[in-house]
């Protein structure tokens, strides 16, 4: 198709459809960064929903969001109200039936005590409700995304764990069943005013490829975990949109010659699933990414574009040995993955250039991941440590080695690489090759650690891997005597 066929076909979104706590609503798309949860208390009444953090961290303002992929707990704070467009929402007001009929999590609230102030309530409702229309019982990992500063999460542990064998109830199973044209029934969208441009809402790299070439200023949003924040704390005027969560051709996962390709736009909660069976420790990294809320939005490409040297995903990318997948225009290029990141916030990507998708090997035995932080769930690595290192007949033959947190961009530890390569596997070798870390790392110091602490913490991460792959218990999580 031409540049101006495209343009005459229209993908400049004019107005939002879908359906809130079953009813069909339709808005002029005529200001896109409107958050969600701006929507729902300010021209809805549905101030159930509440605004704690407004950046994704408190889990106040969890939303249940249903598609053709399923349902999954959201931020309404930092979701904007185009990534809506075809999509089902129930807050905490659609949880209860239509007669006042209590849903189970809700009932179980109340038998086991589970809120006090009730600030965080309806997040936590939500949150318990999707996991159990999903059938989700890890609720320490289900509901890590919402905050409690008075109840204390036992009892509310307790309530989730009670309802779990409730039925369904079936006011929430019909969102499953949405069709498009009950969707887009109704009288004339309703505006808001004060954004003049639309934004572009392309269905495929196609379009978009050509769009972003005549527009490689714009920005560019998937998820908005990261973006939502610069509407909602600084207040930026973004300019020129695009949302790319309805390119269904980059959310695709597939097996090829003994490799995963992974399309950009794969969530991180989707690409989890797909390689528990096959990298489980990067799986299991991906498991403290954030929180659930956040991993049902965020997506692969906007973690590696997005260039940050603390992202979880690109370390163990690079020691995977990931290959990075562009695209700009009808042109395409492959490069290692290390080579994207040149510098703090500056990466390898030509004007109207984008991340199409990431290629890894299938299996990686030898791979672990180990994060580092102050909590263990939803928080900030002050280091993360992942290593590949492959022993043969008691010697090292190849060895990949990744850190996040260690410099202005996610790198390899080149030194520490030669000095275990072609050494034995032992020990001494590890001891030997510690100081060559700081050949590697100059880090810095921060709120989060000292400079001091990431070097010597990188250098025991090594450790760790040796006695891992010994079969030692090293899981944090375990308790030993």
């Amino acid at each position: 198709m031409t540049t101006n066929a495209k343009k005459a076909a229209g993908q400049d979104m004019t107005e939002v459809a879908f359906l809130l706590n079953g009813t069909p609503v339709r808005i002029a798309a005529e200001a896109p960064t409107r958050t969600l949860l701006d929507f729902l208390r300010e021209d809805q009444s549905l101030c159930g929903t509440k605004e704690g953090c407004n950046e994704g961290d408190c889990g106040a303002c969890t939303v249940m969001v249903t598609d053709a992929a399923g349902s999954r707990a959201l931020n309404a704070c930092i979701l904007f109200l185009p990534q809506l467009h075809g999509k089902a929402v129930r807050t905490v007001e659609g949880i209860s039936g239509p007669n006042g009929a209590l849903h189970p999590v809700q009932t179980e609230m109340i038998t086991h005590h589970g809120s006090q102030c009730g600030f965080c309530t309806p997040g936590f409702i939500v949150s318990m409700a999707t996991a159990h229309l999903n059938g989700q019982t890890d609720h320490d990992t289900s509901l890590a995304g919402n905050l409690c500063r008075c109840t204390g999460y036992a009892p509310i542990i307790r309530a989730a764990t009670a309802a779990e064998a409730a039925p369904i109830p079936d006011w929430i199973k019909t969102d499953a069943g949405i069709l498009s044209a009950q969707i887009s029934s109704g009288g004339e969208a309703a505006g808001r005013g004060g954004q003049t441009a639309p934004p572009f809402c392309p269905t495929n790299s196609d379009d978009f490829a050509d769009w972003y070439l005549q527009h490689p200023d714009a920005t560019l949003i998937a998820g908005a975990t990261d973006i939502g924040l610069w509407v909602t704390k600084q207040l930026r005027d973004l300019g020129q949109i695009a949302f790319l969560n309805r390119i269904a051709d980059l959310q695709h996962i597939e097996r090829q010659g003994g490799q995963l390709h992974i399309g950009a736009g794969v969530t991180i909660t989707q690409l989890r699933a797909s390689i528990a069976p096959l990298h489980p420790s990067f799986a299991e990294l991906l498991r403290r990414f954030a929180s659930e809320q956040v991993r049902n939005a965020a997506t692969i490409g906007g973690n590696i574009a997005n260039g940050s040297p603390i992202g979880d995903a690109p370390p163990a990318l690079i020691a995977l040995g990931a290959t990075l997948h562009l695209r700009q225009g009808d042109d395409l290029r492959s490069i290692p993955l290390e080579n994207f990141f040149l510098d703090y916030r500056k990466q390898d990507r030509r004007p109207g250039e984008f991340v199409a998708g990431i290629s890894i090997p299938e299996s990686t035995p030898a791979l672990r991941c180990y994060k580092l932080s102050k909590r263990f769930d939803q928080d900030i690595s002050a280091v993360l440590g992942c290593f590949n290192i492959t022993v043969e007949n008691g010697t090292v033959t190849s060895a990949r080695i990744a850190f996040g947190g260690m410099a202005g961009i996610p790198k390899r530890a080149s030194a520490v690489e030669a000095a275990v390569l072609n050494q034995p596997w032992s020990l001494a070798t590890i001891i030997k090759a510690l100081p060559t870390f700081a050949q590697d790392f100059q880090p810095l110091s921060d709120m989060r650690a000292s400079a001091d602490y990431r070097l010597t913490a990188a250098q025991n991460l090594l450790i760790r891997y040796f006695h891992d792959r010994a079969g030692t218990a090293t899981d944090v999580l375990q308790v030993q005597a």
